[in-house]
């Protein structure tokens, strides 16, 4: 453990807040850009520890380099003209409909710290710089890391980049800072400065740290993204249909050892479907390094207890290699099983794989899916359905299941490869997720937001954002006396 004082830290971050809060959001824009600009400045050095700590490639990092270089300056155009501030005002009506209105006036404000606890698969998009930093940071929420002990040394040259860039750039002191130890961590969150925490990792470690956060004095919102099986479903007419099919399912089985949290865990297709090519496309996968020796005997221990499940077939077995070091190099396994047999399974196959392992279900009838589906997959980040259009009609009562338990749902393709865009939801009903929230997009702000409304205020005391000299150019929604609402001019720039 490293020894570090944690009231210093939380109270630097609680003095920040406030200033923090203040700035201008075209400002507050700025220094994310900032912080992106500095990332890809950083990026060759950032990636050769990356490369070492994590055994993932060069090109794959790469990719989540520029990734998370993007949404920060994504959430910077989501920000800069506060629309997200979403400032209301109702100006005093004595004869308002249902009694004499007062003026009343609400902003989104800034919750405060945010500790954010950083996932050992994504050193970059959900480490240190990630969605969840760069969404509390947009917010106006000074931010606590928890470093992964996966990637301790990239953590720490990560958050000097972020902190230098942000300090270059005007931010108040504090308003960014490191933490390495599960105890301190623990700590932190339990710390009254603290205010929300966000948490990407595996569902034992993340109930523990919600119930945590929920058992304070004062509770806190914990965003805590638990892990997915990701079930897919194929019908009769997508099998014919799409020949590449079982290729592309195998690709993100196996896209970074299955060490994602979006791998397709179950692939549905019918009872006489001809899958041939699936040790073919498993063959064709080289073996890839696990994330380190703890994730590697994990896999391992998970694969083994499938491979021993009551009906499981084998159709692509895979191997798991240790090397001198104790890291798991692995290849990926698909087996099949009935979906009476997976159903009587239970969580010797329902758990999480997390690695290159999925399971190939065979149901007899379509018409039993919804019902099965809603009663093994509560709760998942993604559902996916390969269907034709004709069978638009027989699949209608399937899709209305996977939108009720799923914070995505796909329509062909695969869920691996998650698209950061202002629509995207990356959450879904527990034990997906504790709280049904998005982590990717910039809808993800608004988990560090709360609203306030101040009535009868002064001029001078009110936020920048509900003055009506409104010197932020923010929109303003305005609802006169008599009048209907509509929007003030939009305005701002970095």
């Amino acid at each position: 453990m490293t020894e570090i004082d944690i009231d210093a830290i939380a109270e630097r971050a609680e003095r920040a807040a406030r200033p923090f809060a203040a700035t201008a959001p075209s400002k507050r824009a700025a220094a994310l850009v900032a912080v992106a600009d500095a990332l890809d400045a950083a990026a060759p050095s950032l990636i050769a520890i990356a490369m070492r700590e994590t055994g993932l490639a060069e090109a794959r990092l790469t990719g989540e380099v520029r990734r998370t270089s993007n949404q920060l300056r994504l959430f910077a155009e989501a920000i800069v003209d506060g629309a997200y501030l979403d400032a209301r005002i109702d100006a005093p009506d004595p004869a308002y409909v249902i009694g004499p209105r007062p003026d009343v006036r609400r902003v989104l404000e800034p919750v405060g710290p945010v500790l954010n606890f950083a996932a050992s698969n994504f050193p970059f998009a959900f480490s240190v710089a990630g969605g969840d930093s760069a969404a509390a940071l947009a917010a106006g929420c000074p931010v606590i890391v928890k470093a992964h002990s996966g990637h301790p040394g990239l953590s720490r040259a990560t958050a000097e980049v972020v902190a230098g860039a942000l300090a270059a750039a005007g931010m108040p002191d504090g308003v960014f800072q490191l933490i390495e130890g599960q105890a301190n961590g623990t700590a932190m969150l339990e710390h009254a400065s603290i205010r929300a925490a966000a948490f990407t990792g595996s569902g034992r470690v993340g109930r523990m740290l919600a119930d945590i956060a929920a058992a304070r004095p004062r509770p806190i919102p914990f965003y805590g993204e638990l892990g997915s099986v990701n079930p897919a479903y194929a019908t009769a007419g997508a099998i014919e249909a799409e020949p590449d099919l079982v290729r592309g399912f195998v690709a993100s089985v196996a896209g970074s050892a299955g060490q994602l949290c979006t791998k397709p865990g179950f692939l549905f297709v019918p009872a006489h479907a001809d899958l041939g090519e699936v040790e073919a496309a498993a063959d064709g996968v080289s073996e890839h390094r696990l994330l380190n020796p703890g994730i590697g005997r994990a896999f391992e221990g998970r694969r083994a207890e499938v491979l021993s499940a009551q009906g499981v077939r084998v159709l692509a077995e895979g191997r798991v290699r240790v090397d001198d070091d104790e890291q798991r190099w692995a290849t990926p396994t698909i087996v099949e099983v009935s979906s009476d047999d997976l159903d009587a399974a239970g969580d010797a196959l329902l758990e999480e794989s997390f690695g290159p392992l999925s399971v190939i279900v065979r149901y007899e009838s379509l018409d039993a899916l919804p019902a099965l589906h809603e009663r093994l997959f509560p709760g998942n980040l993604t559902s996916t359905l390969h269907a034709t259009e004709g069978e638009a009609e027989a699949v209608r009562p399937l899709v209305d299941a996977l939108s009720e338990t799923s914070g995505r749902v796909l329509f062909g393709g695969w869920p691996t490869g998650v698209s950061v865009t202002s629509a995207m939801q990356h959450g879904g009903p527990y034990p997906a997720t504790t709280t049904d929230a998005t982590s990717v997009g910039t809808a993800a702000i608004t988990r560090f937001l709360r609203g306030v409304a101040y009535q009868d205020a002064p001029q001078a005391l009110l936020p920048a954002p509900l003055r009506d000299d409104n010197p932020w150019g923010v929109p303003q929604r305005r609802s006169e006396a008599g009048l209907s609402s509509r929007w003030g001019s939009l305005s701002g720039a970095f």
